[in-house]
């Protein structure tokens, strides 16, 4: 397996989440919480950042790969859930959220192997559902890690804009998983 630099942004976003999960560990003496809540959202938007970039540069620079086409949707889903996580532990999310986004992509991504297996992945391809319950998932986690104020009026706080987008996110999720799995059962069991 080459290593190219879109596959190596990729393994920079798994190598980082024990930094990212590690800022809240380090004693509170020498990293306050809000500090440690900045640099977590910072880093947790990098990684977002870079899960972007390196696809448009693998595509662009013709780098793209079996293995970067495995590993990209692993390294999205192992910060997500490691994000997940820690919100549930800081108490901002409720752990039913939690359970449901992580629980959505193991069985997702389940089905799209299973699909795979039976020569039908176009059928699970990821729909604009699936893509809308990413974007807000994804704009949720670094307001709901950054759990501050956003301005000089206190109002609104990066939680009040948060928490309802993960709600949204998980609802979303529920709705895309559903229509993932009835598009499975039509294309996988009715044409055997």
């Amino acid at each position: 397996m080459p290593m190219n630099f879109p596959l190596a942004l990729t393994w920079m976003r798994i190598l980082i989440i024990p930094a990212f999960v590690g800022v809240f560990y380090l004693p509170t003496h020498f990293i306050g919480l809000q500090m440690a809540n900045e640099i977590a959202t910072l880093i947790f938007v990098l990684a977002a950042i870079t899960d972007w970039l390196d696809g448009y540069l693998a595509r662009a620079w013709n780098q793209t790969s079996a293995f970067g086409a495995f590993l990209d949707p692993v390294a999205d889903k192992l910060m997500v859930a490691a994000a997940l996580i820690v919100l549930v532990q800081l108490g901002r999310i409720h752990a039913a959220v939690a359970m449901v986004i992580i629980g959505r992509e193991i069985t997702i991504s389940a089905l799209r192997e299973w699909m795979a297996q039976m020569g039908k992945t176009r059928s699970v391809a990821v729909s604009w559902l699936g893509k809308v319950k990413t974007t807000a998932q994804m704009v949720a986690i670094p307001f709901l890690l950054f759990d501050s104020s956003l301005s000089l009026i206190d109002w609104p706080s990066a939680h009040e804009i948060g928490a309802p987008l993960m709600w949204l996110a998980a609802w979303l999720t529920l709705i895309s998983m559903i229509y993932y799995l009835r598009v499975a059962y039509q294309d996988g069991f009715e044409k055997n």
